[in-house]
């Protein structure tokens, strides 16, 4: 019995490829090798920021590839702000923040893809503001 809502597992090369490939199209990156190096700053980023069964469940959805590149981070016991996390990941790489902001939303638009709605929910839920935007969506405060 199969559960057909499940992704196709597919060698994880391929599917590391397909991801790359969402991630050059969104962000509009003249090659591979940029869109990769986009990719991997940005996990690697994510990955200092989120814990608990949210990574576990992230890691378990993304490529072989992508989720090596979060998991290979420790957790930060001081959790960014997504204004923050912008700012960190562009004095790690020297790029600018424009720069940095624009990969950063290309690369969350293909991890948001892997990760589904209701894990990306639970994923904004506990990082800390701002991060919604980063990955394209509306970010909501509970009123007082």
């Amino acid at each position: 019995m199969s559960d057909q809502n499940a992704p196709t597992q597919q060698p994880c090369g391929r599917a590391y490829e397909q991801m790359l490939e969402k991630v050059r199209y969104d962000g509009a990156y003249p090659t591979r090798e940029r869109a990769d190096e986009a990719l991997r700053l940005v996990l690697a980023g994510l990955g200092r920021q989120l814990t608990g069964d949210e990574r576990v469940e992230l890691a378990a959805c993304l490529p072989l590839e992508a989720a090596r590149v979060l998991t290979a981070q420790i957790p930060d016991p001081r959790p960014l702000t997504g204004w923050a996390f912008v700012k960190d990941l562009a004095v790690r790489t020297g790029a600018s923040l424009a720069t940095t902001r624009w990969d950063t939303g290309s690369a969350f638009s293909a991890v948001a893809a892997y990760a589904g709605p209701d894990l990306l929910t639970r994923i904004l839920q506990q990082l800390p503001p701002g991060y919604a935007l980063l990955f394209g969506r509306a970010e909501l405060t509970t009123a007082a």
